[in-house]
């Protein structure tokens, strides 16, 4: 989508808060967010009940990704981990989540399976192997508009120093937006602004209880970045949320204690537009359209 470009190339900050479904992706856009991030940690935790160990695929990614952009319109930044694949996987990657409606597509150098970037125990590829997805990816797309965020988790594994190596290759290959992933402190951050910052947008991730400092929006703008995604913050208050909820129906056989923490029947319908739908629905009731004698 072309206004997410232009939007990156305003300069200040874009706040993109992690998304997994139709509904979730409504209730950001509501609130006024100018981009969403799709978090493949997200639809792992929700969707599976399961971590974010590269156990999600790229059709479930793609299925997920169609119905959000069929419910809203706001830009979405797609994780599409590895690229599930070599170079070839990638360029289908690509192209299927562009279809699907994709305004940016992140791609990391993880080796498969991947892991959570806040988790230990990751390992890479190659440089070189990571290059070429690049180029792939940047083959592949329809659009020009449609932006490809290069990832490095080489920090963890190989140190800050090896991280900003491969972070000027990535550049060098050709790479929207770039994402050195889950530096930890804000001195890193900084170093990586300074080295980075008037060459290409770069994004931070915001982990509450990650490995990075959480600082806020306003924060990250300061120190120099141009896009900030909170990708797992959601599905950590829906899980707080759910232990209480389940916690009190357990206790008290009933709802109603819980009912100023809910939105009630007519409430959610609102909120999801159902009044709307309905009244959509009316101009093709057959009753309107039956022949007259």
């Amino acid at each position: 989508m072309t206004e997410l470009r232009e939007r990156l190339d305003r300069g200040d900050i874009i706040v993109a808060p992690g998304v997994y479904d139709g509904l979730s992706a409504l209730v950001a856009t509501q609130a006024g967010f100018e981009a969403l991030y799709l978090s493949g940690a997200s639809i792992a935790y929700t969707r599976f009940g399961r971590s974010d160990i590269g156990l999600v695929s790229m059709s479930e990614v793609a299925d997920t990704l169609g119905a959000i952009c069929e419910r809203v319109e706001t830009p979405i930044i797609v994780d599409a981990d590895t690229g599930f694949g070599n170079a070839l996987n990638v360029q289908r990657t690509v192209k299927l989540f562009e279809r699907n409606g994709a305004a940016g597509i992140q791609l990391e150098d993880q080796s498969t399976p991947k892991r959570c970037g806040h988790l230990d125990g990751k390992t890479l590829v190659s440089t070189g192997e990571m290059i070429g997805k690049i180029k792939a990816a940047l083959d592949a797309r329809k659009s020009e508009d449609t932006l490809i965020v290069a990832r490095t988790d080489a920090i963890a594994v190989e140190g800050i120093a090896a991280a900003m190596e491969r972070a000027d290759r990535y550049i060098e290959a050709g790479c929207d937006v770039l994402f050195v992933e889950a530096p930890q402190s804000v001195d890193e951050m900084r170093s990586i602004i300074s080295r980075f910052g008037n060459r290409v947008p770069l994004m931070a991730n915001m982990v509450e209880g990650g490995k990075t400092p959480l600082l806020s929006s306003a924060e990250l703008a300061r120190i120099g970045y141009r896009l900030a995604i909170f990708p797992g913050g959601l599905t950590r208050a829906l899980a707080h949320c759910m232990q209480a909820y389940f916690a009190s129906l357990q206790q008290h056989g009933t709802t109603a204690p819980f009912r100023d923490r809910m939105l009630d029947f007519s409430a959610l319908n609102a909120l999801i537009g159902t009044p709307e739908l309905l009244e959509e629905g009316r101009k093709y009731d057959p009753s309107r359209h039956e022949s007259r004698s």
